[in-house]
């Protein structure tokens, strides 16, 4: 408290007065956020989902103070990722809930790729993929592992089977100070060789980034790469190696 108010008259004047001004509202059973983000590449697990060119990108979600939520992802992408569809949303339903300094997020995400069919009649490159991550706070440091697993589907096979997935990451981020200025690392490995997530080979993708903060608004920098051979995987349309090392950039706006 800043001043000492004395006399009874102004005692009774605080009295009466201090509800109105204490009054504060109630946090909300339920909150929305969401953003926009322009990327230079749209890298899937360290692969180009848009033959190394731009994506525009939203999200949104609804967040329950139980710690339930619920979120829609959508990216533009090129055709060659799901059978001449050029968009890609993903649907998801988690848990996240915080012990102390430590985070554990788990839940399941449907990928949705609208018009996979129109090219190939009864093709559904659909699939789903529950997760979880545990992630840990080390002062201005946060660490995080994550695993997600596909369960056997069509939609990831190479053939005409049914294929699985499974993909392990390791994530560390910190912001420097009150500058704004952010960094993060990632190593990445999906232990499948047979899916399309794959793309029929075992590998490890990585990066390293950098980010600065300004208001409501971020902008991104990253440098990505794989273990991908030069030209092992390339756009069947533009033959471009689509795995190949490459500097990403970003700009989001959240609200």
């Amino acid at each position: 408290m800043r001043n000492i108010i004395l006399g009874m008259s102004a005692l009774a004047l605080a009295a009466v007065s201090a509800p109105a001004f204490a009054q504060e509202e109630a946090t909300p059973a339920v909150t929305i956020s969401g953003g926009a983000t322009l990327v230079s590449d749209y890298r899937f697990r360290g692969i180009s989902q848009t033959d190394k060119g731009f994506a525009v990108q939203g999200s949104m979600t609804l967040t329950h103070s139980s710690g339930l939520y619920a979120s829609v992802w959508g990216s533009s992408i090129d055709e060659y990722v799901a059978a001449a569809s050029d968009q890609e949303i993903d649907l998801i339903l988690g848990y996240k809930k915080s012990f102390g300094a430590t985070t554990v997020d788990l839940g399941v995400l449907y990928y949705f790729y609208p018009g996979s069919g129109d090219v190939i009649p009864g093709y559904n490159s659909d699939f789903f993929e529950p997760y979880v991550a545990v992630s840990q706070a080390f002062g201005p440091v946060t660490a995080k592992v994550s695993a997600a697993y596909a369960p056997k589907q069509k939609a990831l096979s190479i053939g005409f089977g049914k294929e699985d997935n499974l993909y392990g990451a390791l994530d560390l981020s910190g912001a420097l100070g009150d500058s704004g200025v952010s960094l993060s690392a990632h190593l990445g490995h999906n232990f499948s060789d047979d899916s399309f997530l794959s793309a029929g080979k075992d590998y490890t993708d990585w990066s390293l980034g950098a980010s600065y903060a300004w208001k409501n608004l971020t902008f991104g920098v990253s440098y990505v790469d794989t273990n991908f051979a030069k030209g092992a995987l390339v756009s069947p349309f533009s033959g471009k190696d689509i795995a190949k090392a490459g500097v990403v950039g970003t700009i989001g706006v959240a609200f």
